[in-house]
């Protein structure tokens, strides 16, 4: 029988790392995510998991253990948000360059000054290029999912990458919703134990972050990047046979949502992407062409998938929630780099929305199409990225 429960959208996480048999946990608390390591505290005290469990003194610390535990050989995993993310920036670059592949939860919370508890993507959008994974989930029951598929991807020998499973602070992580838990056995079927083929080991000495010039750095540097590249068709493999397993459409490493013959399609990633499916459904009632394309792997950056959605369109409409300061949403830098020099590619107008929490609604959405449509209409060539929502009368 289908275990099916309502559960908090961070009960749901620590039961999917619970069900991937971990063999570190290190944990430090920064809210949103708190309750993630707590349950995970529990489980660990009553005897549910047999893990390690790691208190430490800061995230920078929490980051240090899994590259160590990873190192050894270990199944480890941690999560993170906000401020903590940033701490561990070191870490996770390192990690990365050492192809260390645990997983970690990046709790989306925006980050100070001024100081700032609720949810949008700067956090987890400033490691773009550590060299992490990223995956951005909609709702609780694809958290789940996809931290169970996580743990795959990150140990595949042709991968060998931390993954980062990123999920809206408190909308996701404190709401509850109706969840469908797999069998363990199931799990177990589907992610085998960890077994590295390097690790360290005193009977076999090896390295890992040894010192390295500029004659074999860059080529570090550019098996990252392969790794991600090269890897994307075993992600989309993995996905699928998490689909199978769960009987739930996880496949691809974007998901779009009545994008046939849509003049204008939404960009966007994370929770908002549920009311932005809503507002698609009123606005195509009231006979608007419209669709949704929602990003579910950021990195590696699915920019092949993106265009076979989105070539027949005028408009791609970019909800970002995160911005590259002096420039643009970082979303929409990379599908403007990706999409310059293709034929007839849709014109890229990127809106910034939702920073800091500021509610993004369907009244919101429905102006941004507005705004989208009377850009093209006019053959609008903008400078900078459209404010949504922004009150002027603050910053003049």
């Amino acid at each position: 029988m289908d275990d099916i429960r309502v559960v908090e959208g961070s009960e749901a996480v620590a039961l999917a790392i619970k069900a991937c048999r971990p063999h570190v946990i290190s944990a430090f608390p920064i809210s949103p995510q708190t309750h993630i390591v707590e349950g995970l505290a529990k489980m660990v005290a009553d005897g549910d998991i047999d893990a390690e469990y790691v208190r430490v003194e800061s995230e920078f610390s929490a980051a240090s253990v899994l590259a160590g535990a990873s190192a050894a050989g270990s199944r480890s995993y941690t999560a993170s948000s906000s401020q903590g993310l940033l701490l561990m920036t070191e870490v996770l670059y390192a990690s990365a360059g050492m192809r260390l592949p645990f997983v970690m939860t990046g709790v989306n919370r925006s980050i100070s000054a001024p100081i700032n508890i609720q949810v949008d993507h700067q956090d987890s959008m400033s490691l773009r290029d550590a060299g992490l994974i990223q995956f951005y989930v909609e709702s609780v029951q694809e958290a789940y999912d996809m931290h169970l598929a996580a743990f795959k991807i990150a140990e595949d020998p042709n991968i060998m990458l931390p993954v980062m499973v990123c999920m809206d602070g408190w909308v996701l992580t404190h709401s509850y919703e109706r969840v469908q838990f797999v069998d363990q056995q199931a799990v177990d079927d589907f992610l085998p134990p960890f077994a590295p083929e390097h690790y360290l080991d005193p009977a076999a000495p090896k390295t890992w972050g040894s010192y390295a010039e500029s004659d074999v750095m860059m080529e570090f540097k550019y098996a990252i990047h392969k790794a991600m590249t090269d890897g994307k068709p075993r992600i989309r493999e993995i996905l699928r046979e998490l689909s199978a397993m769960t009987g739930r459409d996880n496949n691809g490493l974007i998901e779009t949502y009545r994008t046939d013959g849509a003049d204008i399609i939404l960009v966007a990633l994370g929770s908002v992407t549920g009311t932005v499916k809503d507002a698609i459904d009123e606005l195509r009632d009231a006979g608007r062409k419209v669709g949704l394309l929602k990003i579910r792997c950021y990195r590696p950056f699915p920019h092949e998938e993106i265009w076979q959605a989105v070539k027949d369109a005028n408009v791609i409409a970019v909800m970002d929630a995160s911005f590259s300061m002096g420039s643009e949403g970082s979303i929409g830098l990379d599908l403007k780099a990706k999409l310059f020099g293709r034929p007839q590619a849709p014109m890229v107008v990127d809106f910034v929305a939702g920073l800091g929490g500021r509610e993004i609604n369907a009244r919101t959405i429905r102006r941004l199409v507005v705004r989208a449509e009377e850009i093209h209409r006019l053959g609008l060539v903008l400078p900078e990225a459209q404010w949504v929502n922004l009150d002027a009368s603050i910053v003049s």
